[in-house]
């Protein structure tokens, strides 16, 4: 008797695309789908794919897809690199009415030999029970006999019992073995269990494996590993969501269901409006996708792409307003929602007519004026030069909701500067610090800005004190405060804040700072501290003015025979060692083809506060080597959460010893270069503090390298225990071997960062929590189902 897994495959007809109002891909894609069903029957040879399409983020446009020889080409190159707080329930119940190829196996009764029947019974009962690397070697102890057929019973036995992981594993075993044959409908079988689990890792890689081999996965396994994306708590699973979804549209030719359609729009606009403008796009190509499907659109896919072009740096009025009649003529009536994202193209455009119109339906609406209206509203009549009617709006703000919001006087303090009205803005201000509400930050950059420009350089240092005593530090303030002095003629007191400012890492200085101060040194005369700062500039790559770079060549000319020294690009001692820590920690490398030059790729959590103060200080630390498109222009202050270096054949040595062929190893060497410091990145970059003092440090390898690692942790007298989790390695160091490390690690860790830990029952997070919630170093294995290989004191 056989066991035949099966669901029914629904299938629909592809609609051909009506010409857009607005940039989307093509969808033109099943005559090219039949085409590859066809070759894949009649030729031996691997069929061929289309590529997965430009990522959700690209500004490129969306293209036809190149030739089919070329895709060919481009068929080996696929490859794969917080919290989503919406319901993603409904995509995920449609899962049992997708498409999946059959998949039949025969019972054990079938099998002719007794003696293999028995074997692999016992396998069946014995493989869960055991930890991933013993499954291994049972298997291994099995391969006289194994063949195809009998691995894929002990996987299919390991998904009826609900074992997935053992099954997973089981496959992947499979996968190395010489008899190995590529089985569709297991792998996809494989892929929608570990899909279903959430587990989105395991089921992209089966996923990946599916493509490799010139397949194209089935309707099931893309909407099921698109849901596990949307419902996973990582950073990143977004992007891969889209392109997902993007390639189930133009590689597969399936239509997506309505509720995987809404599930990923509604992902896209739970982000914050600064974050999600880069998902404009990919919204309309969601959007396009449900219409020409001939699916409702509901009023919230409206709502949240009028939101998104709102929030545009170049408003796409007409694609706004042709939104706008298309739900008029569905009988959608226009919510708050689509009233505020027109307030927000009003005060972008500065049209204070259409303000008014939509301040009216706000007020007709019967459900208040939302506070965000308020300075909307404010900014339009800003933008026309009407300040004194922002403050009546203002005012209007606090005497209907009590009291205004941080934003709106954040923003009235702004339009007043404008104006240059300092009385009222500083009434304001005072109001604000009264409150108590924060931060205060944004509207002293904007008052002592002000006083600059006026001149007023007394008013402007009295401002300063006053901000430093209410608010942390900031390189911007700092910065106006410099170039107030050097104005004001006082050289002494500049190069004093300038010198605090470079000694302190969480404020730093920029091409700006460097610029001001170059300009009183050379207009002073002080030539020998001028050639200081030049040098300054020309190790960090900071950009010279070119009036400051004239006088330089004079001033260079009496001293130096060759006026523009070209300084070559070398890391420092602390860098090399910063970057140990940082490797260990997580940090990326990517090389070229040739393994000749290589490329540090910086990703930090947004969700975490000592990434936001340690993002900062590598931007400073490791400017020199930033990319181009990485560097902020001086009247930017806001470092990316994910920038890299130019790609340099000087990263080879962490290049192959950390990344030899493009995955994280563990180097033979790790314990002559882990030093104190490098234990201080390491935790900034890839650790953890509990709410109970114990300190987690994540770190990827093989067995073998852990060890090293522990050995050398040891060492130093630094107990830990050690707890897999999935394909990421846990060191922990709990009770008192917590502060010993704590200890040798806190003279190179940052102030901010210091302060923060030696809060009282303060929590210092670098990582995703949710990843490190579910570790508990007294258990034996964890919610990734896989045991750790490690005994209670750190030992293998």
């Amino acid at each position: 008797m056989s066991i035949l897994i099966k669901v029914e495959t629904c299938s629909q007809s592809q609609p051909k695309p009506p010409s857009l109002p607005y940039p989307c891909a093509p969808l033109s894609l099943l005559s090219a789908h039949s085409l590859f069903l066809s070759a894949n029957a009649t030729s031996s040879s691997s069929p061929t794919l289309f590529p997965p399409p430009p990522s959700p983020t690209d500004s490129r446009q969306f293209h036809s897809p190149p030739p089919l020889l070329l895709l060919l080409l481009l068929l080996t190159a696929l490859s794969d690199e917080g919290y989503l707080g919406f319901d993603v329930g409904a995509a995920g119940s449609e899962m049992r009415h997708l498409g999946a190829p059959s998949l039949e196996v025969k019972e054990l009764e079938e099998l002719p030999e007794q003696w293999r029947r028995s074997k692999l019974a016992w396998l069946c009962k014995e493989l869960p029970a055991h930890k991933a690397g013993t499954l291994v070697r049972i298997l291994n102890a099995q391969k006289k006999w194994l063949r195809q057929e009998d691995a894929t019973y002990l996987a299919v036995h390991c998904l009826r019992i609900r074992e997935n992981e053992t099954g997973f594993r089981v496959y992947k075993w499979m996968m190395q073995q010489h008899w190995y044959r590529f089985d569709f409908a297991l792998a996809t079988k494989l892929a929608d269990y570990m899909g279903k689990e959430r587990k989105f890792a395991k089921c992209r890689e089966i996923f990946d494996d599916i493509i490799n081999q010139g397949r194209v996965p089935s309707e099931s396994t893309f909407h099921i590993l698109i849901v596990a994306y949307l419902s996973a708590p990582v950073q990143g699973c977004l992007d891969e969501a889209c392109i997902i979804y993007n390639r189930m549209i133009q590689l597969g030719g399936y239509q997506p269901r309505l509720n995987l359609h809404n599930s990923l729009f509604r992902a896209i606009i739970s982000k914050p409006g600064g974050s999600s403008k880069h998902y404009l796009k990919q919204a309309e190509f969601i959007f396009h996708n449900v219409v020409t499907s001939g699916l409702e659109v509901q009023r919230d896919i409206y709502a949240g792409l009028i939101w998104l072009h709102s929030y545009q740096d170049t408003v796409d009025k007409e694609r706004i307003a042709l939104l706008r009649e298309e739900m008029r003529q569905v009988g959608i009536e226009e919510g708050i929602e689509v009233l505020l994202s027109v307030l927000r193209v009003c005060s972008k455009e500065g049209d204070a007519e259409e303000a008014e119109r939509i301040w009216l339906k706000l007020l007709d609406s019967g459900d208040g004026i939302p506070s965000h209206a308020f300075v909307y509203k404010m900014e339009a009549y800003a933008k026309i030069g009407e300040f004194m009617k922002s403050l009546d709006i203002f005012r209007e703000m606090q005497k209907l909701l009590g009291s205004a919001t941080v934003p709106a006087y954040h923003k009235i303090i702004e339009v007043l500067c404008k104006a240059e009205n300092m009385e009222l803005a500083e009434s304001v201000l005072d109001e604000l610090v009264k409150s108590g509400m924060k931060p205060l930050m944004p509207s002293y950059v904007n008052l002592t800005n002000t006083y600059l420009g006026l001149g007023m350089h007394d008013r402007l240092q009295l401002a300063f004190s006053e901000c430093l005593e209410r608010c942390r530090p900031n390189r911007t303030i700092y910065n106006i405060y410099l170039e107030s002095l050097m104005k004001a003629g006082n050289l002494d007191k500049a190069e004093e804040v300038f010198n605090q400012m470079l000694n302190d890492e969480t404020i730093g200085v920029n091409t700006r700072s460097c610029n001001i101060i170059l300009s009183g040194y050379l207009s002073a005369g002080e030539y020998v501290k001028a050639e200081k700062i030049y040098d300054l500039m020309c190790r960090k790559k900071y950009d010279i003015e070119p009036l400051l770079m004239e006088k330089l060549d004079y001033v260079l000319s009496l001293t130096r025979k060759q006026v523009k020294k070209p300084v070559s690009l070398k890391l420092s001692k602390e860098q090399r060692e910063n970057l140990v820590g940082l490797m260990l920690g997580g940090l990326r490398i990517e090389s070229d083809e040739d393994r000749k030059n290589h490329m540090l790729r910086f990703e930090f959590n947004e969700n975490s506060g000592m990434h936001s103060v340690l993002r900062r200080h590598l931007y400073d630390q490791y400017h020199e080597w930033l990319h181009p498109s990485s560097k902020l222009s001086d009247d930017e202050d806001d470092i990316p959460y994910r920038y890299s270096t130019i790609s340099h054949s000087y990263f080879a040595f962490y290049a192959d010893q950390f990344w030899p062929r493009g995955r994280p190893v563990i180097p033979k060497l790790i314990h002559r270069w882990v030093s104190p410091r490098a234990l201080a990145y390491w935790f900034m970059y890839g650790g953890h503090r509990t709410s109970l003092g114990d300190i987690l440090l994540k770190l990827k390898g093989n067995h073998e390298g852990v060890e090293k690692v522990v050995k050398t942790l040891k060492a130093k007298s630094l107990d830990c225990r050690v707890k897999k989790k999935g394909k990421v390695f846990w060191i922990g160091f709990l009770g008192s071997n917590s502060t010993w490390f704590w200890k040798l690690i806190e003279p190179y860790v940052l102030d901010d960062i210091k302060e923060d830990f030696l809060k009282a029952g303060g929590e210092t997070s670098v990582d995703r929590t949710e990843e490190t919630q579910s570790i508990s170093f007294d258990s034996g294995s964890d919610s990734d189902g896989n045991a750790s290989d490690y005994s209670g004191d750190g030992n293998l």
